[in-house]
Order: structure tokens, then C-alpha cells, then sequence
């Protein structure tokens, strides 16, 4: 069975205690509901930067990427069922890019 890359793009921090243990309540259900199949919950990631093949290290900007999760799913159509139920997705705040992990 394959493994596919969930990379987040949106979404934002809570502004509240109480709207973060919302927050983290949807997220826990969604990956409870995907059960053993979630391999790596992941988490959210900071600020990037770009190495260049001349050595220069460039600040990112914007992170296009918010966060990542790995999953195993039968198929890409599977994979891409589970993350129709992403948080993110279905508040509205952001959008999950899904990609197989190819084995070398």
C-alpha cells in the first residue's frame, strides 16, 4: 500500500486558548478517523529558505507551506478522500496538496 505527502498550504493560528482545543479537537477526529493509516501526523513548519546551487541562502518570504502529515492509503483516490476531511479544507482556511512518495 502506498504512502502519500499531505502538505498544508493556509490556514491560521488560533487566536484563543479556547478556539486552539477547537482547533486541535478536528484535527485529532480527522486523524482518529483515519485510524492506523496515518503514519505521521506531522506538524505545522516556520520559515523557509532557498539553498541555491551557488551556495547563496535566500529567505523564503511567505511560506507557501504551512505543515505536512503522512498517510497511507490504497490509492491515490483514497488518499485524496481522506483529505477532502482535512480541517483546513473544510473551514474553508486552506488546501491540502497530496503527492505518493515514490520508494527508491
Amino acid at each position: 500500500m502506498p504512502d502519500f505527502l499531505y502538505v498544508y498550504h493556509g490556514g491560521k493560528r488560533p487566536e484563543t486558548p479556547e478556539e486552539g482545543e477547537r482547533v486541535m479537537a478536528q484535527w485529532g477526529a480527522w486523524f482518529e478517523g483515519m485510524g492506523a493509516d496515518v503514519l505521521q501526523p506531522g506538524n505545522p513548519v516556520g520559515q523557509s529558505y532557498t539553498v541555491s546551487a551557488a551556495g547563496t541562502v535566500a529567505d523564503g518570504g511567505a511560506n507557501p507551506v504551512s505543515g505536512y502529515s503522512v498517510v497511507r492509503a490504497d490509492s491515490m483516490e483514497a488518499a485524496l478522500k481522506h483529505a477532502e476531511n482535512c480541517p483546513m479544507v473544510t473551514d474553508g482556511s486552506g488546501s491540502v496538496e497530496v503527492t505518493e512518495i515514490i520508494e527508491m
